[in-house]
C-alpha cells in the first residue's frame, strides 16, 4: 500500500477508552502523517458515531470498534463511494469466514439476515478535486451477549455462532481483505468492486417494503450509481432515486 506520500509503516494503536476512534485518528493523521493503513482500536468509545449522528452501542472489551486511515489521493472526490464499497465488502468477506447469510445493506451497514452486525462511518477529507485522506470508522459486534439499547435489530457474532471469537485475529483478517480490495482500486479495477458490491447487497432481488417522506411503498433495487445514489423500481416500473438517509428499509422486528 506504499505510495509517494507514505513513508511509514502502518501502526495499530490500542486504547482503553476514547470519545471516538475517528476523532482520534483525525487528530493524528495530518500532523504525524501516520502510515497508510494505520489503525486506532479502542475497547470503549464514549461518543461512537454512526452515519449522520447515529449512536453505536458496544459493550466495553467485547467487540471491535476501530478506525483505519487511508490516503487515496489518486481518487476523485466524486468517486468516494468506492471507499465505502471496499470497506463494506471487506467486513462482509471477513464475516463470511465465520457465518453464512452476511449482506451489505445500502449504503454500508452489514447485516446477518435481517439483523445488523456492523455499522460504519466513513469520513473523507478533500484536497481540490481529489480525496486527501479517508478515515474508516467501523463497529463490529463480535462477542457481545446481549444488547440493552433501543436499537431495533442488533446481533453479534457470538449470538449467531454461540462462541467467542478472537478479536485480534478477526481484525488482522479484516485488514488483509481491506488491503486486497484497496489494491483493486489502485489497479483501477472499479468494475470488479462495483459488481462484488452489487452481488453482496441486502435485498438485491425481489420486491420489499421501503419508506420515504411520502410513506411506505414496495420496490426492488434497480441499481446503485457510482456516486452512491440508490435507484428503486416500483411495481409500475417507475424509478425513484435516493441519496443516503432519504429512504428507509422497512424491516420486521
Amino acid at each position: 500500500m506504499k505510495k509517494e506520500n507514505d513513508e511509514m509503516m502502518p501502526r495499530i494503536i490500542r486504547l482503553q477508552k476514547t470519545d471516538s476512534t475517528n476523532n482520534y485518528l483525525h487528530a493524528l493523521a495530518r500532523p504525524e502523517q501516520l502510515g497508510e493503513g494505520s489503525v486506532v482500536w479502542a475497547e470503549f468509545q464514549t461518543a461512537g458515531r454512526g452515519q449522520i449522528g447515529n449512536s453505536w452501542e458496544s459493550a466495553e472489551g467485547e467487540n471491535l470498534t476501530f478506525s483505519v486511515v487511508l490516503y487515496p489521493t489518486f481518487l476523485l472526490a466524486n468517486r468516494q463511494f468506492l471507499i465505502s464499497q471496499i470497506t463494506a465488502l471487506s467486513v462482509k468477506q471477513t464475516l463470511d469466514r465465520y457465518v453464512d447469510d452476511i449482506t451489505v445493506k445500502w449504503p454500508n451497514d452489514i447485516y446477518w439476515r435481517d439483523r445488523k452486525i456492523c455499522g460504519m462511518l466513513i469520513e473523507n477529507d478533500l484536497a481540490g478535486q481529489f480525496i486527501y485522506s479517508s478515515i474508516l470508522g467501523i463497529g463490529i459486534n463480535i462477542n457481545q451477549k446481549e444488547f440493552k439499547s433501543n436499537a431495533p435489530n442488533p446481533v453479534s457474532l457470538y449470538q449467531i455462532i454461540g462462541k467467542r471469537t478472537d478479536r485480534e485475529k478477526f481484525l488482522q483478517e479484516f485488514l488483509e481483505r481491506l488491503y486486497a480490495n484497496y489494491l483493486l482500486l489502485l489497479q483501477e479495477k472499479e468494475v470488479l468492486i462495483q459488481e462484488a458490491y452489487r452481488q453482496s447487497l441486502y435485498r438485491r432481488e425481489g420486491f420489499h417494503l421501503y419508506e420515504d417522506a411520502n410513506g411506505r411503498f414496495e420496490a426492488a433495487i434497480e441499481e446503485i450509481e457510482p456516486s452512491g445514489y440508490l435507484h428503486l423500481r416500483l411495481r409500475d416500473n417507475t424509478i425513484r432515486r435516493y441519496e443516503f438517509k432519504e429512504v428507509r428499509f422497512v424491516i420486521s422486528s
